[in-house]
């Protein structure tokens, strides 16, 4: 008789406590005092939509190889926003080269795996102009191939007499956990950076 009671009660007690609303999916619906109208799965906290809207920048799958590059020179024109040269991290996440192997991403072959030396370039050589630069316009456009994108920039650095072209290359990516994704293979700059030599 005491276990039907303590059943009862238990069911009682659970009519009238808030219970979190469940969609068919099985996910756990946000409330409507959460700033998210999405559905959130159950096993992950209550949070995790606004994390994923925090994630860093970088490639997606929705870029073309044309928004590609235009997100990559709007993160080198505000380099330090929101912190010291972020900019160069969002170019460090789209570029597309194996960092247990030396890269010709610059040209010559470097050793680029550690994100400082990439970072070391941009500061150190002819790239500084596009940390904050002021203005820049797009020379050319080119597919090479389905998969494979050229454009050449006129970038006007914030420094006097700054002025300089770079040519990006854009591969979209087949197969792998990249596949359809437009990353960078290479950057390079028009005339010779690196003529003063690079401790990188």
């Amino acid at each position: 008789m005491s276990l039907c009671c303590s059943f009862s009660t238990a069911k009682s007690v659970s009519l009238f406590s808030k219970q979190p609303k469940i969609s068919s999916h099985g996910f756990v619906k946000a409330s409507s005092s959460s700033s998210s109208s999405a559905d959130v799965p159950d096993f992950l906290s209550a949070d995790w939509l606004e994390s994923r809207r925090k994630k860093p920048f970088g490639p997606r799958l929705n870029f073309s190889a044309e928004e590609a590059v235009l997100h990559q020179l709007d993160a080198l024109k505000y380099n330090d926003q929101p912190r010291q040269d972020y900019g160069i991290e969002v170019m460090y996440r789209f570029a597309g080269f194996d960092p247990f192997e030396r890269s010709t991403y610059f040209g010559p072959f470097f050793d680029l795996g550690q994100f400082e030396r990439f970072r070391r370039i941009f500061h150190h050589s002819g790239y500084r102009v596009l940390l904050g630069h002021k203005e820049r316009k797009v020379l050319s456009s080119l597919f090479v191939k389905e998969n494979r994108f050229k454009q050449r920039v006129w970038i006007l650095g914030s420094r006097p007499n700054e002025e300089e072209v770079f040519e990006f290359t854009m591969v979209q990516r087949i197969g792998g956990s990249w596949d359809g994704y437009w990353l960078t293979e290479s950057l390079l700059h028009d005339g010779d950076a690196f003529s003063g030599g690079l401790a990188y």
